[in-house]
């Protein structure tokens, strides 16, 4: 589905999408090339990446960039050669994310660790390489983070240790970030929807689950893609030049409750 018409107010702007054929990554990589981006979409996967790219529509010359989360050395070797590729990243769209619920009494290192590496660790190091590139440049850029609202809020009944402190300290990370790369023209912000429509909501397939959730969300559903590429795209535009440091949660008034 689209955001709207296009109005091409992205051309001429490169684009990293990482995690960009998940579900919010994809919709994001879409959404960017409808408005004239050219995009490259990065993940571990190269035959998933080069999916999406094959079906962007708009923008021209995207392309893929493969890396591993868990690997600092091959996220700087994949934002230096899609920039070697494309002349520059002006937009970090980092979509990057994974989950392991396991209550507190059951939680185990390995999957701790892996959510914290992949959820904050990487979104560091994303940030930290193309940053370099940014401030090489000297043309400013744009970070936007996906986060969610277990950035904010703790989830009850459920086992979301590993989850939730991620995602509070990239709100974190954002913040900080936002203030040590002001003074290069870049801006941070980061995007923090509910549950959204994706493959990942099948947690939620528990119709009695489901349903309590939708009792928390003042406006009765869940998130669509199209609710979150949005607020990506605002950040990436004109209209939000002198915001920086900033997560706009996405989330039907939940956060107005809790």
């Amino acid at each position: 589905m689209s955001d709207g018409a296009a109005t091409g107010t992205l051309a001429g702007k490169v684009a990293f999408v990482a995690g960009g054929y998940g579900g919010i990554g994809e919709a994001c990589a879409q959404a960017l090339a409808r408005e004239g981006a050219t995009v490259v979409v990065a993940g571990r996967d190269a035959g998933k990446a080069q999916a999406v790219v094959e079906t962007l529509e708009g923008g021209g010359g995207a392309s893929i960039a493969t890396f591993d989360a868990q690997d600092v050395p091959s996220i700087h070797a994949a934002a230096n050669e899609a920039a070697a590729r494309h002349g520059t990243i002006d937009f970090l769209v980092n979509c990057v994310g994974t989950q392991k619920i396991e209550p507190i009494l059951e939680v185990t290192e390995e999957a701790y660790d892996r959510v914290l590496d992949v959820n904050l660790r990487a979104s560091m190091f994303l940030a930290q390489a193309v940053a370099r590139i940014q401030v090489g440049a000297g043309r400013g850029g744009r970070h936007v983070h996906l986060l969610s609202v277990r950035a904010q809020l703790g989830m009850r009944d459920r086992g979301y240790s590993a989850y939730c402190s991620s995602k509070g300290g990239l709100a974190l990370l954002v913040r900080q970030h936002a203030v040590e790369l002001a003074r290069h023209g870049i801006n941070v912000n980061g995007v923090a929807p509910t549950v959204v429509r994706t493959r990942m909501a099948s947690d939620w397939s528990d119709p009695v689950l489901f349903g309590k959730l939708l009792e928390r969300i003042p406006l009765g559903r869940i998130a669509e893609v199209e609710d979150v590429t949005g607020p990506v795209l605002f950040f990436l535009g004109a209209g939000a030049a002198f915001i920086t440091g900033q997560v706009l949660y996405v989330d039907g008034g939940i956060t107005a409750t809790q």
